[in-house]
């Protein structure tokens, strides 16, 4: 009796619905901030600062509920603890990170995980707390999915109006900037994301979550609430034009129908079969109502495309309905016999991988299945093979994550390590942020300790869930199904992106891993957790002080987020510099590991330097410099800052000696390389001045030597697979061409000069820079017998003098 008037307060306490209650205005307002995409930098964090302290408040209320409801008697329970070991490895790694200010965002962004993650395991232990949770997290989901709809048919305006209060981010725009981009793959939906693989992958999981909630579903309401979304999710998944999520939308599906009695896998898979018949009977117009609006918006193209779409939905839910009431429950029937039996699990999804097969041969053979796709999305689908530039890419960020790994293979190189890192281990010089893989992310910021300990208590959690599901029965029981499949989208999906870089489906992922195991009545056995459950206090105590500590840090990030902001307003309205380093000051001593701040703070000093020369600007760049690198030593801006410093001072020795270690941290900045050939090249002649032979040739072979290894790393692009796209561009620059032709010139290998300095004389003649380059090549042609009237013709008539310049070349002794 006792344990159920506690199960009955649940439901009712004030603690219970504030929990769900902010549970449910976060599931509704984090989609609206970019989906807190954690990007590392200045531009995303105001609205992550905003979760850390939400999750505090939500962890405190969480606390006083563990007080009276936690006790070490399931290995849920003990989960409910080891859970936090994911924060504690990401602060080990913290410790001696790649990036101070990354590895601490992340530290506080698995607290965040991990509190939602037991919000999921109190809120859903009881059947109307899961009932409420699952709604909550389905219905935030389809708004998300019409605010998308709403902006393809043309709506930007009205949708952002709508969500403009609260989407602080963008507070200075009228439309909800990039949830339609448009590129050289065509138009495409991103919605909330602003990137169509992560929205790809929130679909995948709305969309199987929707089919089975309607497969499960007793009552009409739950059958039309899910039901009337399955296509505008459907129809939107295929507007991302995401060729990964279309390849392993397959995978997903087979991991999560295997698990069901054959008689759930028919019904899942005969509401799938019927949503991609009405879908693909309507993609084509909808697809291009939503391509037209983009160039032009046309009222009555909109109201086309939103009846095209509505009367689509209404058709699959009356479907639904009527085959939910009448057809479905007398198949179950005829099918409790097999369903009973283990071998049937495998029946369906053998079935399945066959028909998979036939489609995969369809969409991709020669059989003109494709013409009834519109042509951007049957374009993408023609190029799905494993030689295109995407799968080839990802390969390699896999074999680079791997060499990072090789590099802090016990602890890692902290949060944001790939970020901080990757452009040291890149094999060609593209650019990602991001390694475009969940787990080997992980990998390399956490280090082998922290994956295995991340893989434990995943596995962990899987095992328990399916334990318990196929123990029990019941719709109550049944719906929690939805949990794997929002978390295992979204998981498998991660393999192929970073989706999970997105705050908000992290938030989900660990929400849904908490929540599946909720109810989980599978016992602790063993004397060692009595000891343990006379200080069961001792945990909700402790998630007190943690909550309390993460509030007070979160406040302060904020407000040094403000203060920041607002000295970057003061910048550009006033030139009065104590209106602009004040508040500069507070948001840098509230966080004093922020690189834009810090960047910003010592922009303003140069600046004020270069105006009044007074040292003392000068010297206080310095030292914040000094110290921000040692928190940040792979920040290409900051080491861009220090070689700005050491060149106002005229330590070219120096700054040539700086350069050149960052090359080995950044091998394919070919801004590096030329800095330090021109550097050399610079030391070289200054020493050629003081008559210094030696110094001169030292510097002179220095500068060669740099080249070498361009030649080196070109060759290295060449030998690329044929599908693959370099990146950036690499190539010998005009101003490494001048550098190293005055060299070859100074040295009488004129041709070698005349080949250097040929590169840069392409440019514009009304550049200072490429009229010093056509001297030196005009010059050197003529030491070989050459001439090019028509461009020297060019040079004077821009430059009289230029005639006397060449020539004076031409005499000059070396």
């Amino acid at each position: 009796m006792g344990n159920k008037a506690l199960a009955s307060d649940d439901k009712h306490s004030i603690l219970f619905w504030l929990l769900a209650g902010i549970t449910l205005l976060i599931l509704i307002w984090a989609p609206f901030q970019r989906a807190l995409f954690n990007g590392n930098n200045f531009d995303f964090e105001r609205s992550i600062f905003s979760t850390f302290v939400w999750s505090a408040i939500m962890l405190l209320l969480i606390s006083i509920l563990a007080f009276y409801k936690w006790n070490l008697n399931r290995w849920s329970d003990f989960l409910s603890i080891m859970i936090w070991l994911i924060p504690i490895t990401y602060f080990i790694s913290s410790i001696s990170p790649a990036s101070k200010y990354s590895a601490t965002n992340m530290v506080f962004i698995t607290f965040v995980y991990a509190s939602f993650y037991l919000v999921g395991f109190f809120l859903a232990k009881q059947d109307s707390g899961s009932s409420l949770l699952i709604n909550g997290i389905m219905g935030s989901g389809y708004l998300v999915v019409w605010f998308g709809i709403m902006n393809w048919f043309g709506h930007k305006e009205t949708a952002y109006a709508i969500v403009k209060w609260f989407a602080s981010d963008m507070a200075q725009y009228n439309i909800y900037q990039h949830a339609i981009m448009a590129d050289d793959n065509g138009v495409r939906l991103t919605s909330v994301f602003q990137y169509g693989n992560a929205y790809a992958a929130f679909l995948i999981a709305m969309l199987l979550g929707s089919l089975y909630l309607i497969s499960i579903s007793k009552k009409w309401t739950s059958t039309v609430f899910h039901g009337f979304m399955v296509i505008p999710i459907l129809i939107s998944f295929f507007l991302t034009l995401s060729r990964g999520a279309l390849v392993i939308l397959p995978v997903i599906f087979l991991v999560v129908i295997i698990f069901l009695k054959v008689k759930k896998q028919l019904t899942f898979i005969l509401y799938t079969i019927v949503a991609s018949i009405i879908t693909m009977a309507i993609l084509s117009p909808v697809t291009n109502v939503g391509v037209e609006q983009v160039k032009q918006y046309n009222g009555a193209l909109a109201m086309k495309g939103w009846t095209t779409l509505i009367i689509a939905a209404l058709l699959f839910t009356g479907i639904a309905a009527v085959l939910q009431r009448f057809v479905v429950p007398r198949v179950e029937e005829k099918l409790n016999a097999i369903s009973n039996k283990k071998v049937s699990y495998f029946i369906i999804p053998a079935g399945t991988v066959v028909l998979g097969a036939i489609v995969a041969f369809l969409l991709l053979g020669n059989t003109g299945f494709l013409n009834l796709f519109p042509e951007n999305i049957k374009q993408r689908i023609e190029n799905i093979n494993f030689e295109q530039n995407s799968v080839l890419e990802r390969g390699t960020f896999y074999k680079d994550a791997l060499k990072l790994y090789s590099d802090y293979p016990v602890v890692g190189a902290g949060g944001g390590a790939w970020s901080a890192l990757y452009e040291k281990y890149q094999n060609n010089p593209y650019v990602s942020r991001q390694a475009h893989n969940f787990f080997l992310q992980y990998l390399v910021e956490v280090g082998i300790i922290g994956f295995v300990i991340f893989i434990v208590i995943l596995l962990s959690i899987l095992w328990l869930f399916h334990r318990k599901f196929h123990n029990d029965s019941g719709e109550n029981s049944s719906s929690r199904y939805v949990y794997y499949i929002l978390a295992i989208s979204l998981l498998i999906h991660s393999t192929l992106d970073f989706d999970l870089s997105f705050v908000y489906l992290g938030i989900l992922l660990f929400l849904c891993l908490g929540a599946m195991i909720a109810n989980n009545d599978f016992e602790i056995k063993g004397q060692w957790k009595n000891s343990i459950q006379k200080a069961k206090w001792a945990y909700p105590a402790l998630l007190v002080v943690l909550s309390i500590i993460f509030f007070f840090n979160g406040v302060q990030l904020l407000n040094a987020n403000s203060n920041f902001e607002n000295a970057r307003m003061q910048a550009s309205i006033s030139k009065n510099f104590n209106d602009i380093t004040g508040p500069l000051d507070k948001a840098m001593s509230q966080n004093p590991n922020h690189p834009d701040y810090a960047l910003f703070k010592i922009d303003i000093l140069l600046q004020v330097y270069n105006q009044t020369k007074d040292e003392n600007y000068f010297n206080e760049a310095n030292r914040i410099l000094t110290e921000m690198l040692k928190k940040e030593p792979h920040n290409r801006t900051l080491i861009d800052r220090e070689l700005t410093t050491l060149t106002l001072k005229g330590k070219n020795k120096e700054s040539l000696e700086r350069t050149n270690q960052e090359i080995n941290n950044f091998p394919w900045d070919i801004s590096l390389y030329e800095k330090s050939i021109v550097l050399s090249t610079d030391l070289g002649n200054t020493a050629q001045d003081k008559n210094d032979a030696q110094e001169m040739k030292m510097y002179h072979d220095q500068a060669l030597s740099i080249y070498s290894k361009v030649e080196a790393r070109i060759k290295e692009l060449s030998l690329l697979p044929k599908g693959q796209l370099q990146g950036r561009e690499f190539s010998v620059t005009p101003i490494m061409g001048m550098a190293l032709g005055q060299i070859q010139y100074i040295r009488g290998h004129y041709d070698a000069a005349e080949a250097m300095l040929r590169i840069g004389v392409n440019e514009s003649i009304d550049n200072q820079t490429t009229r010093l380059i056509i001297r030196w090549y005009l010059a050197s042609l003529q030491k070989q017998g050459k001439a090019d009237q028509a461009l020297f013709d060019k040079l004077v008539a821009k430059d009289p003098n230029e005639r006397q310049e060449i020539q004076n070349l031409v005499n000059a002794k070396f």
